[in-house]
């Protein structure tokens, strides 16, 4: 079939309208940094005229025709006569800065269907030439299908004083709301004081010695997100049903035994909790998989569909199955977990995966786990971006009557490392704060 001659869709109004809204009301600009990219303007010299004008607001400039035309004249964008010229014509172009939102809007849409036109181009070649497995080449298309979809341009790059403009817009919004604009918490203070939050793409891994309590840490801060904020948490559990992780948070929640849960034997007060905890539960949008050895591809096909993503939770990394069979099961984990980074970050979300530690700590005189104890490969330190290590003493030496817990910042890319010190009721699968000068 002969290729059609097209117009790449545009609006040319729209554009213009954009700007013109800005040099009307300066601070307009806020609303379409958070909304538009510079490459979001199809014509060339609006993508100039729009940088010119973010770069202003960066450099807390004033935002008007003087200042507009002097720095595209400084950057050689144009002569000044011809520069003053278009820039009237756009700044009078908009009689209102009010319907903003319907011009960006506009503009989004037409990128969205030339990023849409690109994207089916790639796809189309990419099943021409039919190399690689077709279930990868169709697992591709629907990522490119998905980045568009959700406005992540994978093609292009994203120029720094793009970047530096939206660093300036999120400090902003840090000083205007700490804890609206700061990562998700965990909801345990003295580990959010360390972390600063989990960050969106984080890949943060939670490792310790088998019944250490990492599923219970992991399900407690799961809860604490849904509850928060509101938003979906999926949980991939690939050793427990999504019954028993649903009796595990319940007993968490209702603060009830959990072997009085299992034996149901309950009194009339445990019913009462178990009934009021349940219904807060439900209202929570928490979900559950049990699909056994599942790998990062079926995930990252579940997760596409799920609609106002907050948090991953997987359990456990060394029961997923890797899309590369390998004799070698270091090397298999170690795709898996690059697997895992980069669903993360295309998510746009934190993703925390429970890890095995191995026996080599228990070994030593000292049993804190270290980074060096992390299973099967070196690659889940490498790839992660934070690492949670559980040590508790009475694991090791029954004679201790602590309820303490460790939680041993071991790695944080984007902040400092630290040991925080956490109660651990095991018989309710819950962690909980500690005031250090009131330990009882």
């Amino acid at each position: 079939m002969a290729e059609i001659d097209r117009t790449m869709p545009f609006a040319l109004e729209a554009e213009q309208s954009v700007l013109g809204a800005i040099l009307l009301d300066p601070e307009k600009i806020s609303q379409v940094a958070e909304s538009l990219r510079e490459s979001d303007f199809y014509l060339p010299e609006h993508r100039e005229i729009y940088a010119a004008m973010r770069d202003l607001f960066v450099q807390s400039r004033t935002i008007d025709v003087v200042t507009l035309i002097d720095m595209l004249v400084s950057r050689g964008t144009y002569e000044r006569e011809n520069g003053s010229k278009y820039i009237r014509v756009i700044a009078e172009t908009v009689p209102s800065s009010s319907n903003l939102s319907d011009y960006m809007k506009i503009v989004k849409d037409k990128a969205t269907l030339r990023a849409l036109i690109e994207a089916a181009d790639q796809i189309r070649e990419d099943a021409y030439s039919a190399k690689g497995d077709v279930r990868y080449i169709v697992d591709s298309a629907e990522s490119k299908i998905y980045n568009v979809s959700n406005g992540n341009d994978t093609k292009s790059f994203v120029s720094i004083a793009d970047a530096l403009g939206r660093t300036y817009l999120h400090l902003q919004e840090m000083v205007d709301d700490p804890e609206g604009a700061s990562g998700t918490p965990t909801c345990f203070r003295p580990l959010d004081n360390v972390l600063v939050g989990m960050g969106r793409g984080d890949l943060i891994i939670i490792g310790a010695r088998p019944g250490m309590g990492k599923t219970t840490f992991a399900m407690n801060i799961a809860t604490n997100v849904a509850k928060k904020t509101k938003k979906a948490v999926c949980i991939f559990s690939l050793e427990m049903s999504a019954e028993q992780l649903a009796e595990k948070i319940l007993s968490s929640e209702a603060m009830i035994d959990s072997k009085s849960i299992r034996s149901a034997k309950l009194s009339t007060d445990d019913w009462d909790a178990l009934s009021q905890k349940a219904a807060e539960l439900s209202e929570t949008n928490i979900l559950i998989d049990d699909t056994s050895g599942i790998t990062v591809t079926e995930m990252k096909a579940k997760l596409r569909k799920v609609k106002n993503l907050g948090l991953v939770v997987l359990d456990y990394l060394q029961l997923m199955q890797s899309e590369r069979r390998s004799d070698n099961r270091a090397v298999e984990v170690g795709d898996i977990s690059r697997g895992l980074k980069l669903l993360a970050k295309d998510l746009g979300v934190p993703m925390i995966c429970c890890a095995q530690l191995n026996r080599e700590n228990e070994s030593r005189k000292d049993k804190r786990p270290s980074l060096s104890d992390l299973r099967d490969s070196g690659s889940i330190e490498q790839d992660a971006d934070m690492v949670l290590l559980l040590h508790r003493e009475e694991y090791y030496d029954k004679s201790k009557t602590t309820t303490n817990a460790e939680c041993i910042v071991a790695k944080n890319r984007h902040g400092s490392t630290d040991t925080v010190t956490l109660g651990f009721l095991g018989q309710y699968s819950k962690f909980i704060e500690v005031d250090q000068n009131h330990e009882e």
